[in-house]
């Protein structure tokens, strides 16, 4: 026995790879098996790479991105929507003109009666939507599992040349034995289904459920484990607009683009009803998505407006009756820095000052030399 204990259990563990009668398994000039080595590549044999956009500048191809927000929101709509775009070739993206296949795994809504109704009314090319289930050996079905389906599902990708996967949602498709709320577990499912993508050229997007304990950081509130925003290279973000806008108005914004510009517009869309069919059975109704412009909010800024105290939307409507009235009277534009300086003057703080804006849709411009940021009423007056 040496006086070093490492020295003693690395000893041991040489001593039980020796067998009874003093051999080794592996020949004495060779590695044993499962030995690990180093390799290093200069980076100057790496070929740098553009990024490839399955919807522009949003979903990247070779990745994989989240689509998060709460039930009831949209979300399955929003990937719909998506989805039936790339069937007929018409999303913006690398392959606006060239319509691809798409594989979803869907467990929470019925096919027969959600999911084709809706993709119906979204115009999909149902024959290049496939929905994915998995056989087992004695003959019965089950869902598909992560990790332990990668290697098919990938072979399912190059059979039909899909763009994209849709997993609905997420966290329903990692094996079950996986802790959700644990770093290290998720990253045993996510970083396989990452490599699945780079391999494959397709884009894989998890659809994901929002903490109700809310927050003002929408990556701080998905569902589970931290490293699923961490893992994934974008995340889509989905929200019921402000108390201010029209009734039924829906952000989606997109709080991380590791791959692209993180100033995107907020998209907005509605929700509406759509009669799709009428069968021998009856009449088909289901939901449609309709995209309705763009919002001046970040998502961010649209979850801080949502989480104000009832104080915090007086003060805010009180600031936006002022601001109104003051550009209004002033020609309907000025100077930012004057107006925030006479609005203080009139009782309401910078920040109350800035959310009034986004309120009433100002528009904010520069102009002049050197130049200045101005604050202008939108046509029509403001909200």
């Amino acid at each position: 026995m040496s006086a070093d204990p490492v020295v003693d259990r690395l000893t041991a563990t040489v001593a039980d790879a020796v067998s009874t009668n003093g051999s080794t398994p592996w020949e004495p000039n060779e590695e044993p098996p499962g030995t690990r080595r180093l390799r290093l590549t200069p980076a100057s044999r790496i070929k740098p790479r553009p990024v490839f956009w399955l919807w522009d500048l949003r979903v990247a191809l070779g990745t994989l991105g989240l689509l998060a927000g709460r039930e009831g929101i949209g979300k399955s709509s929003i990937a719909i929507a998506i989805a039936a775009q790339i069937t007929r070739g018409q999303l913006p993206g690398v392959y606006f003109g060239e319509p691809r296949a798409v594989i979803i795994a869907a467990t929470e809504d019925s096919w027969a009666h959600t999911i084709v109704p809706r993709l119906m009314a979204a115009g999909a090319d149902l024959d290049r939507i496939y929905r994915v289930d998995v056989t087992v050996t004695h003959g019965f079905d089950s869902a598909l599992m992560l990790p332990s389906d990668l290697s098919a599902l990938e072979r399912s990708v190059a059979e039909v040349d899909a763009a994209l996967i849709l997993l609905d949602p997420l966290l329903s498709r990692l094996d079950s034995s996986l802790d959700s709320h644990k770093d290290a577990e998720v990253r045993i499912a996510l970083e396989p289904l990452v490599a699945l993508a780079d391999r494959s050229a397709a884009a894989v997007l998890g659809l994901i459920h929002v903490n109700k304990s809310g927050g003002q950081d929408p990556l701080d509130i998905v569902m589970g484990s931290r490293a699923f925003a961490a893992v994934a290279r974008s995340v889509l973000f989905a929200m019921k607009g402000p108390d201010w806008e029209e009734d039924g108005v829906y952000l989606l914004g997109q709080p991380k683009n590791n791959l692209g510009r993180s100033d995107l517009p907020t998209l907005t869309y509605r929700i509406e009803g759509a009669h799709v069919a009428d069968t021998d059975e009856g009449a088909i109704w289901t939901s449609r998505l309709d995209w309705i412009g763009e919002s001046e909010l970040s998502i961010r800024e649209a979850l801080v407006a949502a989480g104000e105290s009832s104080d915090a939307r007086t003060a805010t409507t009180d600031a936006a009756a002022w601001l109104k009235d003051y550009l209004t009277e002033v020609g309907g534009s000025a100077e930012s820095a004057a107006v925030k300086k006479r609005g203080i003057e009139a009782g309401h703080a910078d920040r109350t000052l800035k959310r009034a804006a986004q309120q009433l849709h100002l528009v904010m411009f520069r102009t002049g030399f050197p130049s200045a940021s101005y604050w202008r009423l939108p046509a029509g007056g403001g909200a």
